[in-house]
């Protein structure tokens, strides 16, 4: 098990997880290869981001592409030696043929030209050698392997309109994703931000999660939710909840207001289906509220998983509602008043918010990723740090594979003599001479 990157792990950390649960986790396995001061952690950090990008990245893909593209030039010099070394009955234009084809899909169209042009001249070649160039069989193995390498170039060229189009539909599936789940700013109303959506579909940029950060007249406000379901209607139902959420986190006095509108927001949406979706349609989903002054946060949970409160010395607290709550659109089954609970939010903490992606990721083991007791008694220096360290440590726990979308949101408050804001640098005015 590799250690969070971009984490500094302390031997001495008072957690303050719930009981019973357990605890340890990243800082015990991270303890006796740290060392002290700046220069070791950056070591520690660059030799694992080294290890993950080895183990994620560029190792076995970089591999695969290499193997891809020398396999027709080493399948034209098999059927060589093959129809060199072998009897006359026997003959290596299963080679000859076989290296456009694998050409088509990993060249260019003028490389792939080019391979299907060496393999008609090695079966030339071989047989103005043996004196059998005029024999039946002679030409008809040249007619075969022009004629493959032919449908080698036609598939080329499918092949590769078909990756333009792709590549079109992922420039817009990338715009429709920055228009409907912008990525937040990286400072906001005094707040350090950082977000990350990964969706569990391959190519896929949206799905059923959602994350909003806004700053308001009565603070910043937040929400982390996941819809039911799966596919454009879920994106609908995204686009519903997000658009919901900022109008009333501008104009709603409180966190249960904003609940409310939501929940009208949800039951319009559903009432619009004429499918399943208008009957079973919710959202899970949690509404945080972090006034001006900083030293509280507000939540409101909707059936959604409990965030948790990073602080600076390295313990973690689960915020998990005191009485749970129906998710939003099953208003219908009951109705009760939304109970908003405040918690401390002390300088130099964390907040992290997420959808059961991160909860439900298995490992190849069937064992459920526990993010509290992989976090607990570890120090990140930022929101981005935390999250691309948990990002990175779910695809090992998993082994690289999703089974469903993933949302991620940590806000940190500043700690003490750090800036809550981003400084900007005057500008400086060259006197007239």
């Amino acid at each position: 098990m590799f250690p969070f990157p971009s984490c500094i792990p302390r031997r001495s950390v008072t957690r303050s997880a719930r009981p019973g649960r357990r605890t340890g986790g990243l800082a015990a396995s991270l303890e006796g290869v740290a060392g002290s001061g700046p220069r070791a952690r950056d070591r520690q950090e660059n030799s694992v981001v080294g290890l993950a990008q080895q183990e994620y990245g560029r190792g076995a893909g970089g591999a695969s592409r290499r193997v891809a593209r020398l396999m027709p030039l080493v399948l034209i010099a098999l059927g060589f030696l093959f129809d060199l070394l072998t009897p006359p009955k026997f003959t290596g234009s299963p080679f000859f043929t076989a290296g456009p084809l694998i050409a088509a899909s990993v060249f260019s169209l003028a490389a792939t030209v080019v391979t299907g042009a060496l393999a008609s001249l090695a079966v030339v070649v071989l047989h103005l050698s043996s004196s059998t160039f005029w024999r039946v069989e002679a030409l008809t193995d040249l007619a075969t392997v022009l004629t493959v390498s032919g449908l080698a170039v036609l598939i080329n060229r499918v092949v590769r309109r078909s990756g333009e189009r792709l590549a079109s539909a992922r420039d817009i599936a990338e715009a429709a994703q920055r228009a409907v789940l912008p990525k937040p700013a990286e400072r906001i109303g005094g707040l350090h931000v950082a977000a990350r959506y990964e969706a569990a579909q391959a190519d896929a940029f949206i799905g059923g999660d959602l994350y909003a950060v806004q700053d308001t007249p009565y603070g910043v406000r937040l929400a982390v939710g996941d819809v039911r379901g799966k596919g454009l209607g879920a994106v609908e139902a995204v686009a519903v909840v997000l658009g919901a959420f900022r109008e009333a986190a501008e104009t709603e006095p409180t966190l249960e207001g904003v609940a409310r509108r939501l929940e009208r927001a949800l039951a319009r949406e559903g009432s619009r289906r004429d499918s399943l979706d208008a009957v079973e349609g919710f959202t899970t989903c949690v509404l945080g509220e972090i006034p001006p002054e900083g030293g509280a946060l507000r939540l409101v949970n909707r059936g959604h998983p409990e965030p948790l409160l990073l602080s600076a010395d390295g313990g973690l607290v689960a915020l998990a509602p005191a009485q749970p709550a129906l998710p939003l659109g099953m208003g219908d089954l009951a109705l009760w008043p939304d109970r908003v609970e405040e918690w401390p939010f002390p300088q130099g903490s964390t907040l992290l918010l997420y959808t059961d992606g991160l909860t439900e990721a298995r490992s190849g083991a069937g064992e459920f990723y526990d993010p509290a007791a992989r976090l607990s008694g570890s120090v990140f220096s930022g929101p981005e740090a935390l999250l691309s360290a948990l990002s990175s440590d779910v695809r090992r726990h998993t082994g690289g594979g999703a089974t469903d979308d993933l949302a991620l949101l940590a806000v940190g408050r500043p700690g003490e003599g750090e800036p809550g804001r981003r400084r900007t640098v005057p500008v400086v005015r060259r006197e007239k001479a």
